[in-house]
């Protein structure tokens, strides 16, 4: 097939003027020095073999010299809470945009790079990250790219099909290469010479998807190679996909690596985290100093305005956790992680430093904190300005608190769990990704349900930025592990208000009959506020989440204290909050079926349409 006849009509994103593009094989309509480079053409045809005719668009600028590709990277196969929690469409790809010189293409200079989704217009973080991600990849790899290398590269690829055809047909035979619309990856080709210097990607796919591909052929110069699912944190995301394709292609699969981990790296370094309990849902800046410098230099943490503005009851309740932790006993070891903060009066430092805590000057800092109902009566600037006044820390505090919680929490309108008998309710997922996977694989094996879990308010600073996790045996237990080693949950509310009580010097657990007794009388006492109240108006605070638990054989079961040992099993799902005592029904059971049936109410309403 000649490439070079083509004619390329493909619509521009963003709706530029029709009359710039310069559409090539029209005859005579530019100068003979403005050609569209073969080698670029082959790229083009081989992103469209591999993915689909949809999967590229091009525009011309025939006189200037340059020449938009824009790559459509399918996500639909990210999970909807993923998506969510991310501020990504799942529903429409997103768009890497590269420009290049039209008639020198790898022989001209460095691309430039955009990352968009067309409808996604507002807090496209994820479009930062991999904007960053793949320019420093594209450096790296324009240091020893030119036409003729890949020339070289492409000659082979096309020798490998020779004997039984094009690409194509070899496509048609395998339905594995056709696009797979939960899938944003392919099996690849390689060389078995190319084998050893070209590593090989693991495509992290699987961690989400938990898919499997394989396939051998007969001709053992070819292999199809399939990746088991990978439940491990590793860097096989960054390996370097071959050149076989070109490098249109190559740039789209090292995209499609990355954007299922990129919770899994820090947006500034893109280093691994290197948490204890795993990666969170949402990206997030490293505790490298030399990043949480930049990381405020640059103005990342611009969005704290909007927060305030939309999720301020959100913001609210992550004060009033940091708060509970900085003034517990215990903040020693449940204040974590400790802030990083920049001195906005010396850029070079930090005023925050978790290597030098200084919770006294913290404390101060928090105090000076408007309140959230305070920050929405006015302009914000004018908020931001006074609070200045009171001490200088006291913003950049609050945005720490902001962008340092990895969670998805919203704030659930009335459509909430009417028996929980508080307005502040709460949706929480924390899961990454790669657990969130495991959890689904395990639920479609063994089942699941739901269950409470209680902890003291001044716990909870900590479990939205490291998870939730098995404190059995260590410094973070707060009471016995009578029942062993794992996360304590309970079908019955009133057993996990006992443990969300507990903390602030109280470590003895009540009986089951004091609990009881308690909170049927705290029912009885008439709310001396609103219970439409939007923001929480006492420091008095308890509250349980509400988490789905796999029920495997794994879960032990002593009467109504459940024990999973295995974390991966229990993913939060609600969080509530109570005020001066107020709580919950103390008799509610989540086996109950007409409580099951609730609950999937508003998880269907919340998850999935949020």
């Amino acid at each position: 097939m000649d490439i070079k006849g083509q004619y390329w009509t493909d619509d521009d994103s963003d709706g530029d003027n029709e009359s710039e593009e310069f559409l090539y094989g029209v005859q005579g309509t530019c100068a003979a020095d403005l050609y569209r480079h073969p080698q670029l053409d082959a790229d083009i045809e081989a992103v469209k073999e591999i993915y689909s005719e949809n999967s590229v668009s091009v525009r011309e600028y025939g006189t200037i010299d340059d020449v938009d590709i824009d790559l459509h990277v399918n996500i639909s196969f990210l999970d909807e809470e993923v998506s969510t929690a991310w501020k990504v469409l799942r529903t429409e790809p997103i768009i890497l945009r590269l420009r290049f010189s039209l008639s020198q293409y790898l022989d001209g200079p460095e691309p430039s790079i955009e990352v968009f989704q067309p409808s996604n217009k507002e807090g496209f973080g994820l479009g930062l990250q991999l904007k960053k991600i793949l320019g420093m990849f594209t450096s790296q790899q324009w240091k020893h790219l030119s036409n003729d290398f890949l020339k070289t590269q492409q000659e082979k690829r096309h020798s490998w099909f020779k004997s039984s055809g094009t690409i194509k047909k070899f496509r048609a035979g395998l339905s594995i290469f056709s696009p797979i619309p939960k899938s944003p990856s392919f099996p690849v080709i390689q060389d078995s010479m190319l084998k050893g210097k070209l590593g090989v990607p693991e495509l992290r796919v699987n961690r989400l998807m938990n898919r499997s591909i394989s396939c051998t052929m007969k001709n053992p110069k070819v292999e199809v190679f399939g990746y088991p699912p990978s439940t491990q944190v590793g860097g096989h995301c960054k390996n370097i996909p071959t050149l076989e394709y070109g490098f249109l292609v190559q740039i789209m699969k090292y995209a499609e690596q990355r954007i299922p981990t990129l919770n899994e790296y820090c947006v500034v370094c893109d280093e691994q985290h290197v948490f204890q309990n795993g990666s969170m849902l949402k990206p997030a800046v490293c505790t490298r100093e030399l990043c949480v410098f930049s990381f405020y230099t640059l103005g990342v943490m611009s969005g704290a305005a909007e927060e305030v503005a939309t999720g301020a009851e959100v913001v609210d309740l992550l004060v009033a956790m940091c708060r509970a932790a900085l003034e517990s006993p215990r903040k020693s070891i449940i204040f974590e992680p400790y802030p990083s903060v920049v001195d906005p009066n010396d850029p070079k430092t930090l005023a925050f430093n978790p290597k030098k805590k200084n919770y006294e000057r913290l404390q101060k800092a928090l105090d000076s904190v408007m309140s959230i109902r305070e920050m929405t009566q006015g302009s914000y600037l004018e908020i931001k300005k006074q609070m200045d006044k009171l001490d200088p820390l006291a913003h950049p505090l609050l945005q720490w608190i902001i962008s340092s919680n990895r969670s998805h929490i919203v704030k659930l309108p009335l459509s909430r769990l009417k028996f929980m008998h508080t307005s502040h309710q709460f949706l929480l997922l924390s899961s990454p990704p790669a657990k969130e996977a495991r959890f689904r694989t395990a639920k479609k094996l063994y089942g699941s349900t739901f269950a409470f879990h209680g902890s003291h308010i001044e716990n909870w600073h900590s479990i939205l930025r490291n998870g939730l996790v098995n404190a059995s045996y260590t410094k973070l237990q707060l009471h016995g592990a009578a029942y062993g080693k794992g996360i304590y949950l309970s079908p019955i509310s009133s057993i996990s208000f006992g443990y969300s009580g507990m903390g602030k010097g109280q470590h003895r657990m009540p009986s089951k009959d004091e609990l009881v007794q308690r909170y049927n009388r705290m029912n009885t006492i008439p709310q001396t506020r609103s219970i439409q109240s939007r923001f929480l108006q006492s420091r008095n605070l308890n509250c349980i989440a509400l988490c789905e638990v796999i029920t495997s054989k794994d879960l032990q079961k002593h009467g109504n204290i459940w024990v999973c040992p295995v974390s991966d099993h229990v993913c939060t799902r609600f969080f509530f909050v109570y005020e001066d005592g107020q709580v919950g029904d103390a008799n509610i059971n989540t086996q109950d079926p007409k409580i099951q049936k609730e609950i999937m109410r508003v998880i269907g309403t919340q998850v999935y349409t949020n």
